[in-house]
């Protein structure tokens, strides 16, 4: 089974885009973010034609995530567990193919001085407490989406130029370790473990063009999911497309 997540920057924008990639790549399961649209605007019809079964969390302009799979989909969540007052879509949860699986789209953060970044840290933390819930399971899951999270020095272009940046200060990197900690295996880092290979490039000053990357998009897999691994890795041409996301889709693939 291949799963890849995919930070599309507007599904409206992004479909020719999503579509042939889709066509082109074959995933079996593919988990969205930023979608910028409420459910009922979501191309269910063009994406189903494409073969694949939808299940959205939306939201008018801003954020937004949906599960793509070849298989049935089983809705669980459309929200993140832990806060009522969290009326944000960035968080959908569903059985689909045997497998648990959920597309997140994390909290940006900045700017650090404001509501913005306390808002980014407790969501971290439901994550956490949400996954631990499900590690109580015999489940095979993978939590994945846009983390905005780097986790390592290696993952970022400049390190030194993002040290104030709410996606590698030094509370983001502990709140992601914390979540890792609790057993669950970074897909991609767990098959490669090169430096300089990135999921993100800003469109401004040149950034795909200089390879001025980062690497915030992961799949996270509990310790069932990660018994299945076979293969891993970052597909980097979607972003060389004409209007490209900023992000580029992150993929692996379990042996179910």
């Amino acid at each position: 089974m291949k799963i890849a997540t995919w930070n599309v920057n507007s599904i409206k924008v992004r479909l020719p885009n999503l579509l042939r990639w889709l066509g082109d790549f074959q995933p079996d399961v593919v988990l969205l973010q930023e979608l910028k649209c409420v459910a009922e605007a979501f191309p269910e019809s063009e994406v189903g034609d494409a073969g694949y079964n939808v299940a959205v969390a939306g939201q008018k302009t801003y954020n937004g995530v949906a599960i793509l799979s070849k298989s049935p989909i089983d809705v669980e969540l459309t929200e993140l567990p832990g806060d009522a007052s969290d009326e944000q879509a960035r968080y959908i949860e569903a059985f689909t193919g045997g497998l648990r699986v959920a597309s997140i789209y994390l909290p940006n953060g900045n700017p650090v001085d404001t509501e913005k970044y306390p808002y980014k840290l407790g969501f971290m933390e439901r994550l956490h407490a949400h996954a631990a819930e499900l590690l109580e399971g015999e489940d095979a899951f993978v939590l994945g989406g846009d983390y905005n999270a780097i986790p390592e020095p290696g993952d970022v272009y400049d390190a030194e130029a993002w040290e104030g940046d709410a996606l590698y200060r030094p509370e983001t990197r502990a709140a992601w370790r914390k979540i890792v900690y609790l057993g669950l295996t970074d897909a991609f880092r767990a098959l490669n473990s090169g430096i300089g290979l990135y999921s993100f490039w800003d469109y401004q000053r040149g950034a795909w063009q200089k390879d001025n990357g980062i690497r915030i998009d992961h799949l996270m897999l509990s310790p069932q999911a990660a018994d299945l691994l076979t293969a891993s890795g970052i597909d980097r041409t979607p972003r060389g497309w004409e209007k490209p996301s900023d992000h580029t889709p992150v993929w692996c693939e379990l042996d179910i």
